[in-house]
């Protein structure tokens, strides 16, 4: 895990995932700085997902969407959502070399923060492949 700048956003969590038995990485995560209100967890979700788009064209998924009772009406009660798991707000890229998927998420102390998750095709199925001669 790193800490840094990413798409010029300050202080990211920074992660590469890589398998032991082939010592390569097969993802790379991004959590983007914590925010304390709807509207700014929003925001960067939005300006990530346009960028994204401007880069990669428009997502091959893409899911905005708060999965309870009712529609949240305010800024606290879609911040209560996004930390019951509730929010589904996802956006997927599929590119000749892997994908690249956008989420607002919430971690372990209900921390809210947009995540960026980079999956590199050859390495996943190169992982994948190395899982099933362990079977």
């Amino acid at each position: 895990l790193f800490k840094g700048e990413f798409a010029a956003y300050k202080d990211c969590t920074i992660g590469a995932v890589s398998s032991k038995s082939t010592n390569l990485v097969s993802k790379v995560g991004v959590i983007f700085p914590k925010q304390e209100t709807w509207s700014m967890l929003y925001d960067n979700y939005n300006q990530l997902k346009s960028m994204l788009t401007q880069k990669y064209g428009e997502p091959a998924e893409n899911i905005e969407k708060f999965e309870g009772y009712s529609e949240p009406r305010d800024d606290n009660s879609r911040m209560h959502e996004v930390k019951m798991d509730r929010c589904k707000y996802i956006s997927v890229w599929t590119t000749d070399k892997g994908q690249i998927e956008l989420t607002i998420s919430h971690g372990d102390y209900l921390d809210c923060f947009v995540m960026l998750s980079y999956w590199d095709k050859i390495n996943t199925e190169k992982v994948g492949a190395s899982a099933i001669d362990d079977l």
